[in-house]
């Protein structure tokens, strides 16, 4: 038994765990919930040995445990799967599932790295991963990506297994795959500590659920009898709300991007569209299909052998972001902010203000660090970034906070056209209805045109009024979910079940 007894942790300005609780049996799923901020990741951090406690104790198994490093942790089969992506790209997937396991596989001074691919091809079948194991990591997929770092942890034989959002970026069928093997292992008498924002995976295979809201326990209750409205109360205080965004107009005479005929050898064949002026279009299918690599040719991230690209009616040449930013004011929220969107080891006066650079430069060439603290503050305030202030480093904010800081250098740069992909993986329920918000007064009150890249079938419904549906790297649909003047007349059903038509 795992037991967290009165523990207390604060940095700066904040208290992350104010005198927490909990106990977490062997062979069962616990999850730990809460918004971001509510000091779940502080909790596992110090689970992990990775934070120490200002107060209180760990205990395992009846002993009070100091732990002084995550490897302190792994000595007591205590592991994690962390939200960051943690993985080395040039190594193949075999030696980054067997990582910190190498030196079982060494005799007389070489390494059998037949038994290493034989042994991590095992666990990549257990997590669903059809790549080949000696194929490098790099280039591959985060949902790629993420199986590697489980079947990494699967492989240490942990007894207590802490999984940090771990299907945030994995496809239903994946997710599915995961949530089965979870049941499986706990059979065998492992921990599981299950951390998401995801309240129906929790209800699907948790036994327990403890609920953080602002460093506070606010409560553990068996999953028997609960529903999501009731974790939802206990984790905001109140109960969710379905926003009603009210009415988007549009003029359809005034395109600001156009795609024609757009094609790339063994993907995408004769695609086109077009995203109007102050409009939300939304991109829907899952994982693969297409949305996100077609996002990357519109921005110069990836080449085309076909088509053109068209920006206020005019030909684009886009060759790189450079081009999309500076050239046609476009903009990419990338759906990996910790790999791609941000810097995390770096402030937020930086991250913000690293698109409009080029403006705060003096006469010498050196950027003015007065007036990129004054842009951070400006767009820190606009979006309620909640942090110290512009030198708090980005790693250190909550995964919500990290989106808005995302989204706030693009809106820095001026930019009139936005691509925001999977703008709510891995935040909570309160940051997602500031993000779906944010993301609609853009478009109602600011004139942006914005196009959302969303696997989640709520939000893209909830927010955006005309969807586009990919599979199989073609357009394969497009389902109007407005009326006269913008305005939403159709349910949530109607439109869903249309959509399901397209993909089946």
């Amino acid at each position: 038994m795992l037991q967290i007894r009165h523990v207390t942790k604060s940095f700066p300005g904040v208290r992350a765990l104010n005198n927490v609780s909990v106990d977490f049996l062997p062979g069962e799923v616990h999850a730990i919930v809460g918004e971001n901020g509510a000091g779940k990741s502080t909790l596992i951090k110090i689970i992990c040995g990775i934070y120490t406690p200002d107060a209180g104790e760990v205990v395992l198994d009846g002993e009070m445990i100091a732990l002084h490093a995550y490897k302190d942790a792994l000595d007591r089969k205590i592991n994690l799967v962390s939200q960051e992506i943690q993985v080395i790209p040039k190594s193949t997937v075999a030696e980054n599932i067997m990582l910190d396991k190498i030196g079982r596989y060494m005799a007389r001074g070489r390494i059998d790295w037949k038994k290493i691919n034989k042994d991590a091809a095992r666990f990549a079948e257990m997590v669903d991963l059809t790549v080949p194991v000696k194929q490098p990591v790099i280039g591959l997929s985060a949902a790629q990506k993420q199986l590697i770092m489980i079947a990494r942890a699967l492989s240490s034989d942990a007894r207590i297994l802490i999984m940090d959002e771990p299907t945030s970026a994995l496809t239903r069928h994946e997710t599915n795959n995961l949530l089965d093997l979870l049941r499986r292992i706990k059979a065998e008498g492992v921990t599981v500590l299950f951390v998401s924002h995801k309240l129906e995976e929790v209800l699907s295979v948790a036994d327990k659920v403890s609920v953080l809201r602002d460093g506070t326990l606010i409560g553990t209750r068996p999953i028997a009898g609960l529903t999501k409205g009731q974790i939802v109360q206990m984790m905001i205080g109140r109960d969710a709300r379905t926003l009603d965004l009210g009415t988007l107009p549009v003029d359809a005479e005034r395109i600001a991007l156009e795609a024609r005929s757009i094609s790339q050898t063994g993907r995408f064949h004769d695609v086109s569209f077009a995203l109007q002026r102050g409009e939300i279009l939304g991109f829907y299918g899952l994982v693969g299909s297409g949305r996100t690599e077609l996002a990357q040719i519109l921005i110069g991230e990836a080449r085309k052998d076909g088509g053109e690209v068209r920006i206020d009616g005019k030909p684009a040449r886009i060759h790189s972001m450079a081009d999309s930013l500076f050239k046609h004011r476009m903009g990419y929220v990338s759906e990996n902010r910790k790999e791609k969107g941000l810097i995390l080891s770096s402030p937020i006066k930086t991250n913000i203000a690293i698109t409009v650079w080029n403006r705060l430069r003096d006469r010498i060439g050196s950027i003015q660090l007065a007036q990129e603290t004054a842009v951070a503050r400006e767009f820190m305030q606009k979006l309620e970034v909640r942090a110290t202030g512009p030198a708090q480093t980005v790693g250190s904010l909550s995964g919500g906070n990290q989106q808005k800081v995302s989204i706030a250098k693009w809106l820095a740069a001026q930019c009139d056209i936005l691509i925001i992909d999977e703008p709510t993986i891995g935040v909570d329920i309160g940051a997602k209805e500031y993000i779906h918000q944010l993301i609609w007064d853009l478009a109602r009150c600011e004139g942006k045109s914005i196009i959302l890249i969303s696997s989640d079938m709520p939000e893209i419904i909830n927010v955006a009024r005309r969807i586009l549906v990919f599979k199989d790297f073609r357009i394969v649909g497009e389902v109007r979910n407005n009326g006269e003047n913008g305005a939403p007349v159709r349910g949530y059903d109607e439109v869903s079940q249309e959509i399901g038509q397209y993909l089946a």
